[in-house]
This record gives C-alpha cells, structure tokens and sequence, in this order.
C-alpha cells in the first residue's frame, strides 16, 4: 500500500473533503435555518412578551383605576353604611321612644279610666256617707232617698257594665229606705199654719156666747090636720071667748121670756176655774202664747227635731183644753189637726244602706 502511486490517492482525498464540506455546508444550512427559526420564534416570542407586558400593564392599569373606584365605591359604601346605621339607630331610638310612649299612654288612659271610676265610686260613697248623717241628724229620710236616686241616675248615665251590682245594691236599700216612710214635711208645716190662722176664730170658755136654740119641729101628723084645716080656717073664722085668747097670748109672752132667760144662762162644766176668770185683756195673750206654740212646734218641725215638736203640740192641746170651748166646731178641727200633725211627727229609724257602701268598696277593690 505504501508502493502506491500519488495519483492514485489524491482524488479520495478529495471526495472526502467534498463530502466533508458539503457535510459542514449542509450543518451550517441546518444551523443557519435553525438559528433563523430560533430568532423568529425568539422575536415572536418577545413579541408575545411584550404585548403580554403591555396588556399586563393595561390590564394593572384597569385594575388598580377599578380598585382605586372600588376603593372609593368601598368607602362610599362603607359611608353610606355609616349613615344607614346611624339612621336605623336613630329610626331605633325614635322606635323605643316610640313604644315607650305608647306603653306611657296606655298606662295613662288606663288610669285615668281607672281614676274614673274610682272618682265615682269615692264621690257616691262620699256622697251617701254624708246623706247618712244628713239623716242621722234631721231624722228624715229623705236626705238619703235623694242620695241614693241621684247616684242610680250618675251610673246610668256612665253606663259601666262592671258597676251594675252597684246599682242593684242602690235599688235594693231605696226600696228598703222607702218601705220605712217618709214624713212630708211641708204638708205639716201648712197644716200648723192653717191651726194658727184658726186660732182668732175659737170660742173662749170666758166669753158668754149664747148657743143657738134649734127650732121646734111640729109633728108631721099635726102639721098635715092643721096644713088640712087651713083653707076652712080662712073661709069662716071661729069666734072664741076673750078668756080664751087671752090665755093662748099670755102662753106666747111666757114661752118667750122663758125662751130670752134660758139664752142668758148657760151651764157648762169648767175643769178649770181660771178659764173662767180670765180677763178680756188676758185673752189676746192666751190666744198669741197658743200661736207662739204652734210656731215653735213648726220650727221644731223643720229643723227635724220631733221631740220638741211633740212637746209643744202636747203643750197647745192642753191650752185648747184648758182655756177653750171644746164643744165649738173650730175647736173641734183645730184639735183634729193637731192630733194628725202630732201623730205623723214622729221619729222614723232609717236603715242604713249596707249593701250599697258593701258594693261600692267590692267595685272599688275592683273585685
């Protein structure tokens, strides 16, 4: 192989460098292509980079302008939170206020309807209390009959339906009150003001008044012979003897005079020898001391004081009795009246109304 020939070798050696450079030539074509590719992938990629950047960037912008607004809209809110909290605060104030007031107002209302009712209550209790000794004092009932009417009219009136057991209670005791009776005052008082207006007219045992002598009746049968004989009489006349007619004339004078002294003496039985001996100037003072009394018995009467009443008509009747002509028919009505007046003052024990004061204190408890 040594023994070979230079021109021999010289053309391998030149494929080997061809094939060689065209190997190289084809790498560096390869690594030109490849470094090509890898700027152009490299460029875009920077591209790509740098709009990612850029729209990073717009996209920080718009976050940090939308949370800038965000903050704002956040403090905004958390304003309008403040003031919404603050409004329902105060809304929740102004509530309990509110509630509290109500609940101040329904206590209010319901004690002054309460108060109402106990003011009525107190006023009627009050009210018949007083009647009560109104009654006690005058010993009259009426004081009491009105007390008890006028408090049945105020319940009407208030129309409560809790306070009917009051006015039941009040019915019961007037009917009570009323079944004892009352005393009517004034027409006692108008009767002692007709005695002493009757006592100028009363005959007195000292004073000789004459009574009036009846006249004789004929008999019937008498009378119709004589009424029968009459018209005979007058169509011819009897003569009688002088004798005669002068007898039947001296008979009339006699009958007369007989009849003219019977009228000037009277006999009549005097208890009391003083009623006789009275002077015509003491009448005028037994007549005005009677009228004192009856005064005195009407103004006893009016204050309710019926024992002083009874003394002083016991009193009159004994001066009617005593000084007076009790066979007179004015004395005989004076004395009727005085005995009606006495019989009607009288004292009257009034009940007291228990179950109305028992009622009143029960509706009262509220009970």
């Amino acid at each position: 192989m040594a023994d070979l020939p230079f021109t021999d070798l010289q053309p391998t050696h030149r494929n080997a460098l061809g094939l060689d450079m065209r190997w190289w030539s084809a790498l560096a074509a390869v690594l030109a292509v490849m470094a090509g590719v890898s700027l152009t992938l490299a460029w875009k990629t920077q591209q790509r980079v740098k709009a990612v950047e850029q729209e990073m960037v717009k996209r920080l912008d718009e976050g940090r302008k939308q949370s800038s607004e965000a903050q704002l809209l956040s403090k905004q809110s958390q304003d309008s939170a403040l003031a919404t909290a603050a409004k329902v605060a105060l809304l929740e104030a102004r509530v309990a206020e509110v509630a509290v007031q109500r609940s101040q107002l329904e206590d209010l209302m319901q004690s002054l309807s309460r108060s109402r009712d106990e003011n009525l209550l107190v006023d009627i209790d009050a009210g018949i209390r007083v009647a009560m000794q109104q009654t006690a004092i005058t010993g009259s009932a009426e004081p009491l009959v009105a007390m008890l009417k006028q408090a049945d009219d105020r319940l009407l009136h208030y129309n409560q339906p809790r306070l009917e057991g009051v006015r039941r209670a009040i019915a019961r005791d007037l009917d009570r009150v009323k079944a004892v009776g009352l005393i009517d005052i004034p027409t006692l008082t108008i009767k002692l003001d007709e005695a002493a207006r009757m006592i100028d007219e009363l005959p007195l045992l000292a004073n000789a008044v004459p009574r009036p002598v009846p006249p004789k009746s004929k008999p019937a049968a008498a009378a119709e012979p004589a009424a029968a004989s009459a018209p005979k009489s007058v169509a011819s006349v009897p003569q009688t003897p002088w004798w005669q007619t002068w007898d039947g004339t001296w008979a009339a004078v006699t009958e007369r005079i007989w009849n003219e002294a019977k009228s000037l003496i009277r006999v009549t039985r005097i208890d009391h020898p003083d009623a006789v001996l009275l002077a015509p100037d003491n009448a005028f003072f037994v007549r005005e001391n009677l009228k004192l009394r009856l005064l005195n018995a009407r103004l006893a009467l009016l204050s309710r004081q019926f024992e002083t009443t009874q003394s002083d008509l016991q009193l009159a009747q004994a001066a009617l009795d005593r000084y007076f002509d009790r066979s007179a028919r004015s004395t005989v009505l004076l004395a009727q009246t005085l005995s009606q007046v006495a019989a009607q003052a009288r004292q009257v024990n009034v009940p007291k109304p228990d179950d109305t004061l028992v009622a009143l204190a029960a509706a009262a408890a509220g009970r």
